[in-house]
This record gives structure tokens, C-alpha cells and sequence, in this order.
């Protein structure tokens, strides 16, 4: 089945087995393996990307579901020598350990940090007419799809709170 994307700006058309998840698009047929397959159910967050920037579970949809979308991966976010402001943070705060879960904890917190901009509550929100504060009640509950097994929680708080310009 043909299936046209938009992957970090660039136009691919791929064509697939209209089972290919997402995940397997990206990491199998177009060799962007940053997304990691953690779980394979949904469970553990490790591959957020964002499509038309929502971010989703890639291991969960099937590309062809996304014909004609927009797709941003942790490689559409930053490289090397050119780092986004969140990527930064989360080297300055050492929001990683093993690394694995990184690149769907990075996307998930650039698509979080937009919903907040946008005003979206979430289920800990105290004040749903102005800005949700980003406490680490707030951010632990927006994040609570993206699992760490290594337990770098409180430094990857303090990184996304860095990387909106709070004081972490």
C-alpha cells in the first residue's frame, strides 16, 4: 500500500504492508531508528514521536493510518552540534542514564510543552483558566506515558522545567 509521509520535514512515499506500524516504518524502512520499540503495546512511551504535532504511541498505528501527515522524530528535533533547547537540558541535567527511553521522553516533552502553551489541562491541573504551573506534579502526570527504568524521573523534570525557562 502507498503511503506518503512527511518525516521531519522531508516527503518519503513508502509502500508498505498495510500492517507496518508506524514504528517499523520508520525504523525498518526508513532506517530512523532513534524511536525505540520498548514494549510493542503502548505501555512504555519509549516510541513517541508526533504527528502534526500531537505526539502518539508509533508502536500503536499503522502508517498508513498517517498518509499525508506530518511525522517529527527525535532526528527531526536535533543532531549533534545543533541541539534543541530540551535536548540540551536534558544533557545539562543529566535526564538520562542507559539513554533508551531518551528520544520518546524528548519527543513526548516537546509535544507536552506545546499543550501547555496551548492551554490544555491535564488531570492534576489546579487553575483551568490561566497557564498550568509546571510543577512536578503537573509534569509527572503529563509524562506519565514515557517510562524510565533507570529512574532518572526527578532530573528529567527538572530538565523539561530548564528547557520552559522555569527555575529548575
Amino acid at each position: 500500500m502507498e503511503t506518503n509521509l512527511t518525516i521531519n520535514g522531508t516527503k518519503q512515499r513508502l509502500d508498505l504492508d498495510p500492517r507496518t506500524t508506524l514504528l517499523d516504518a520508520l525504523r525498518h524502512h526508513l532506517g530512523l531508528t532513534g524511536s525505540k520499540k520498548g514494549c510493542d503495546h503502548g505501555q512504555c512511551g519509549a516510541c513517541t514521536v508526533m504527528v502534526n504535532g500531537r505526539r502518539i504511541n508509533a508502536c500503536l498505528t499503522l502508517a498508513c493510518m498517517h498518509d499525508g501527515d506530518e511525522v517529527t522524530t527525535i532526528e527531526g528535533i536535533g543532531q549533534p552540534g545543533n541541539l534543541s533547547p530540551l535536548q540540551e537540558a536534558f544533557v545539562s541535567e543529566d535526564g538520562f542514564q542507559c539513554g533508551y527511553c531518551t528520544p520518546g521522553q524528548i519527543c513526548s516533552a516537546t509535544a507536552m510543552l506545546k499543550e501547555i502553551t496551548e492551554g490544555w489541562p491535564s488531570h492534576v491541573t489546579n487553575d483551568l483558566s490561566g497557564k498550568s504551573a509546571l510543577t512536578a506534579e503537573e509534569i509527572s502526570e503529563r509524562m506519565s506515558g514515557n517510562l524510565c527504568r533507570c529512574s532518572a524521573y526527578p532530573n528529567i523534570v527538572e530538565a523539561i522545567r530548564k528547557a520552559a525557562g522555569e527555575n529548575a
